[in-house]
């Protein structure tokens, strides 16, 4: 059997378990993927300060996100197709976040629908938004998520066209998650993924068939699709959004210091800085070199958050010494799921709390609130410069 002690234990199981074209679909990054090891790697270059003889009992790593209690500073990021990484994919991850009190937020292309999840949690979830061209869609989906009750909404703003994913090219990934021959002699080897799938009505992208006008099936769902990424999204959209919604917004997609103004301007609750896990614009900065600048500009006026390449509690604890306010992981959570289902989901969650829980201690604190700076090793981390 085997011993899970690390997300990459959960990375190779996944791999093993799942689809290759679902797994490369969630595990890539555009064109050379430059920035896509660079979010992970550029967490390796920053050093811990260990300190000794202090006293490391009753610590908690409890803070706040949006005016939500977690267990800890991370919430789980949007990832399309999470129900093809595993059967009812993301009922079972929103039902394992919930067992560990961390918010989960479902991606508008997910495979279980608002409706599905809330269903079978009792949570409070959120809701990611992507903006599309169809404003009546938009409005009849918030309004589905008000019903549902989620308590915050995410408004990706970085998908406005979409970045050039080799893996998905090779793979032949379509809208109609119709898998070509080649995929399919692939599937036949994962035997415990194609029992999972059979168990469950759950095949396609539920918050749009059905809901969405014209949209009956896939046929008509990628032609769909394929029109509707707003390439003139503006901040006069995410005025609408916020008009529409009227509760707790937060903007993705972030990266720069005047777009974090902007974002402040707009009266969201907070930000991710985020790239898109290096599936966008390739060459742009990993998240981590860019968070302390955008930290410098704005995070005395807004929460700022980030995303991309946390892969350990020690990454989620070097986010927060550097400004930010929680954290979104979104392969972590994936790799759990492909490799265990709901209890790998949870296994990942416990992994990186157990590693930013003993890192703290071992950095001299108790408590998170009281973690800065101060843990890092000068001239090892990015500077707001």
């Amino acid at each position: 059997m085997t011993v899970i002690t690390t997300i990459e234990d959960l990375r190779v199981l996944a791999k093993k378990r799942v689809p290759r074209m679902f797994y490369d679909y969630a595990d890539s990054g555009s064109w050379t993927e430059s920035t896509y090891r660079a979010n992970s790697d550029d967490f390796q270059k920053i050093k811990l300060r260990q300190r000794v003889a202090v006293n490391m009992e009753n610590r908690t790593t409890a803070t706040k996100m949006v005016g939500q209690d977690v267990k800890m500073p991370v919430c789980i990021a949007p990832v399309g197709l999470t129900g093809m990484q595993s059967a009812d994919g993301e009922i079972k991850a929103a039902k394992a976040c919930e067992r560990f009190g961390i918010p989960f937020t479902l991606s508008t292309m997910s495979i279980c629908s608002i409706e599905d999840v809330a269903e079978h949690t009792t949570a409070p979830f959120w809701f990611q938004l992507y903006m599309m061209r169809d404003r009546e869609a938009m409005a009849r989906m918030i309004e589905r998520c008000k019903v549902a009750q989620c308590s915050a909404l995410v408004l990706t703003l970085d998908l406005q066209v979409i970045g050039q994913r080799h893996k998905d090219l090779k793979n032949k990934m379509r809208a109609s998650v119709i898998p070509s021959l080649g995929n399919m002699i692939d599937i036949a080897t994962k035997p415990r993924w194609v029992l999972g799938m059979m168990g469950t009505r759950r095949h396609t992208f539920r918050n749009l068939v059905g809901h969405v006008k014209g949209v009956s099936d896939m046929s008509s769902l990628a032609a769909w699709t394929n029109e509707q990424f707003d390439p003139t999204l503006n901040w006069q959209d995410v005025a609408w959004v916020k008009q529409q919604w009227g509760g707790k917004l937060i903007l993705k997609g972030i990266m720069d210091v005047e777009d974090a103004k902007l974002a402040v301007a707009s009266g969201a609750d907070a930000i991710v800085v985020s790239n898109h896990g290096g599936r966008q614009l390739d060459g742009a900065p990993s998240s981590i070199e860019a968070l302390p600048a955008i930290v410098a500009a704005v995070g005395d006026q807004i929460e700022v958050w980030m995303d991309g390449g946390i892969r350990s509690g020690q990454d989620v604890l070097k986010a927060w010494a550097l400004g930010a306010r929680g954290t979104m992981i979104g392969r972590a959570m994936v790799y759990g799921l492909g490799a265990m289902g709901e209890a790998g989901v949870l296994k990942a969650l416990e992994i990186i709390h157990k590693e930013l829980d003993i890192t703290m201690a071992f950095c001299g604190h108790t408590n998170i609130q009281n973690v800065d700076q101060g843990i890092l090793l000068p001239g090892t981390y990015p500077s707001a410069g």
